[in-house]
């Protein structure tokens, strides 16, 4: 299903550009940019929280135990790659 969206004309001409020079539609050429939007916003919530975990040193300390605990399950007795 098809939907009507209005965009700014220079974010027009630029998303224009975009999908003339990787030989896309608009729409093709949109939807990769908000699915690339949308992993930025998700990868910039997941920055903020670890931040927000670092700054909390009881929290943290949580954190690294845990992930310790889960690096033992890498002793298979296989020397690394």
């Amino acid at each position: 299903m098809s939907q009507t969206v209005r965009i700014d004309p220079a974010a027009h001409a630029v998303l224009s550009n975009i999908a003339r020079a990787s030989h896309l539609t608009l729409t093709e050429a949109l939807t990769r940019a908000v699915s690339a939007y949308e992993r930025e916003v998700f990868l910039q919530g997941l920055t903020d929280d670890f931040a927000s975990l670092r700054a909390d040193p009881k929290h943290w300390e949580q954190e690294c135990s845990e992930r310790a605990l889960w690096e033992q399950t890498n002793s298979d007795g296989l020397e690394s790659e």
